[in-house]
């Protein structure tokens, strides 16, 4: 089992060639719009951006021009060539090209540092590489949308233009890259959670989301499945109030280092935080009454909704909001019993990511530079996480350095139905916040012992967990899962009564179940309940009422016949129970 270090490994050819696209795209808009300044261009997953200040703006209906100068550079079959300068004539050069934020760049730099500077043809950029050797390699490529972007990132600085492009080393890579983004386009949260009557962003409240009715059943659908699991593995709920003292955040560290991204508010002239995280309220739970070594470990779980001001331009859909519910849970343990919990967190996980069908890559985290504690503590922390992953027999790639300040920590990136990756479980171990609280135990030597902390998260955020649901089953959820699992058509308004009788057995049996007793047409009826993505349909008629059957129509198999109640009830029952 190969364990990598990411920051250490070389650039892949396809990063290079990524790097080398950013370059080609910087050179096609110089001969363009010879006026522009450039700023940075990476390569990032999947493609490149560069970043410009252009004199005058350009929209998205530029970038076939772009794209076509571009082709043209690679026709030219260009060399690309790496020389370095002395600091003084990296200045003068881009100085002589009209490059200022190439020039703060260079300031930038550590004194004795090698400035390199990359060359194909009459294009020079400022870049540390590496780079392919000639533009002819850079073949399938595309730009694919501009976007507004502040200068290093700081709204204090000027807004530049970036343009995103794709690159691959295969043309078959690059069509079927596209032909991904085209079926996610319709797997869109946003698109489908409003057809679907799920959710509703609103102006009134950027951020933060409306749950609809339908929504709501989905999301309490996925909390009683969290809790049944929690519950199994001997976890407590706790609930925590969302307003709390700016002591306890100071406490925390929160008030220092997270004050910006906090709500706050003033109550009997004493200032109080909108709680962005859950773990100072679980502490304080903790150390509501003594425990001895008897008690530990301690699972804590809490569904709490948090609050954090994120800026308006990075909000999107529910992937990213001001106000969610993090699936938290907070366990406390000795030493010794590290390794264990670790495993039995990461077995929990595993088994939801499972059941929607997820599969998944492990990243183990270690010490940042910016860590606090001893190195002792750091050591028995990470070994713990490391063992526990050893002895389930899981692969991981470590992560040298990304660890939390507090403590390492284990990432789960889950990929979905169309191979896009998302970060959502994590674990991780904390000797610090149990320190800063003073929290203890008795051991059995009867003195006072620092418990250790774990922070975990299965879904991560209810909401944003939704939106991958929505986006990994295209709205097509499975039944145990779908709002509404059955539709019951009547053919006429004769067989309305036929047709409550069939829902209301359904309801009485727990399933949810609804009927559309419109004056239209059947095949209307059955067009409109697959555009609502319900797993079922029952269609009845003179037929069916005579008979006392249903006829049963699925949204993955289309017609099934004709069925008893009884049949139709237990086929739902082994589907549900298995979650299919």
């Amino acid at each position: 089992m190969e364990r990598k270090q990411n920051n250490q490994q070389e650039p892949t050819y396809e990063e290079m060639l990524r790097h080398s696209a950013a370059h080609l795209l910087a050179q096609a808009v110089k001969r363009r719009y010879p006026g522009t300044r450039l700023a940075i261009g990476p390569a990032i997953q999947d493609g490149f951006y560069y970043d410009f200040d252009f004199e005058e703006p350009i929209t998205n209906e530029d970038l076939a021009e772009l794209e076509a100068e571009m082709k043209q550079i690679v026709q030219e079959r260009l060399a690309i060539r790496r020389y370095t300068l002395s600091r003084q004539e990296a200045v003068e050069l881009m100085t002589k090209r009209g490059e200022p934020y190439k020039l703060e760049l260079i300031a930038d730099l550590p004194e004795g540092e090698e400035i390199s500077f990359y060359e194909q043809g009459e294009f020079v950029d400022l870049c540390a590489g590496p780079h392919v050797a000639n533009t002819k390699e850079i073949k399938a490529f595309k730009l694919m949308s501009i976007a507004g972007a502040y200068w290093r990132g700081s709204e204090k600085n000027r807004m530049l233009t970036r343009i995103y492009g794709i690159a691959f080393s295969k043309k078959e890579d690059l069509k079927e890259y596209i032909s991904r983004m085209e079926e996610a386009k319709k797997r869109d949260h946003r698109k489908l959670g409003k057809e679907l009557g799920l959710f509703a962003l609103m102006d009134e409240g950027p951020g933060f989301p409306f749950f609809l009715p339908k929504g709501v059943i989905l999301k309490n659908l996925l909390i009683n499945y969290w809790r049944t699991l929690h519950e199994r593995e001997g976890y407590v709920e706790i609930q925590t109030p969302i307003l709390l003292n700016q002591r306890l955040w100071e406490t925390s560290g929160h008030w220092d280092h997270y004050r910006e991204n906090m709500y706050t508010t003033v109550i009997d002239e004493e200032n109080f935080a909108v709680k962005p995280m859950n773990c100072p309220g679980g502490m304080l739970v903790y150390k509501s009454e003594p425990h001895s070594y008897r008690d530990l470990p301690l699972r804590m779980g809490e569904l709490g909704t948090v609050h954090r001001h994120e800026k308006s331009g990075t909000l999107h859909g529910l992937m990213r909001v001001r106000c969610f519910t993090q699936d938290d849970a907070h366990i406390f343990m000795t030493k010794e019993q590290i390794t264990d919990e670790i495993k039995g967190v990461v077995r929990l996980i595993d088994e939801v990511y499972r059941t929607f069908g997820f599969p998944y890559h492990v990243e183990l985290s270690t010490r940042p530079e910016n860590s606090i504690g001893s190195d002792e503590d750091w050591e028995m922390a990470t070994n713990g996480l490391k063992s526990a992953l050893d002895e389930l027999g899981m692969d991981y790639v470590i992560n040298e350095g990304d660890g939390a300040f507090y403590g390492p920590k284990i990432d789960f990136h889950l990929t979905d139905s169309i191979g896009r990756t998302w970060q959502c479980g994590t674990i991780q171990l904390d000797f610090q916040l149990p320190l800063r609280f003073e929290a203890e135990y008795i051991g059995a030597d009867g003195a006072k012992h620092r418990p250790i902390m774990i922070h975990r998260v299965v879904f991560g955020s209810i909401e944003r967990f939704i939106g991958i649901l929505i986006e990994h089953y295209a709205g097509r959820f499975p039944l145990w899962l779908a709002p509404v699992q059955v539709k019951v058509l009547p053919i006429s308004d004769k067989f309305d009564g036929y047709a409550q009788e069939v829902c209301r057995a359904l309801k009485e049996k727990g399933f949810r179940c609804e009927i559309d007793l419109r004056p239209e047409k059947i095949g209307y009826k059955i067009r409109e309940a697959q555009l609502a993505k319900v797993p079922y349909m029952v269609i009845v008629g003179q037929q069916e009422e005579e008979s006392r059957t249903i006829s049963v129509r699925s949204r993955e198999d289309g017609d099934l016949g004709a069925e008893t109640m009884e049949a139709f009830l237990e086929r739902l029952e082994n589907e549900e129970k298995a979650k299919r």
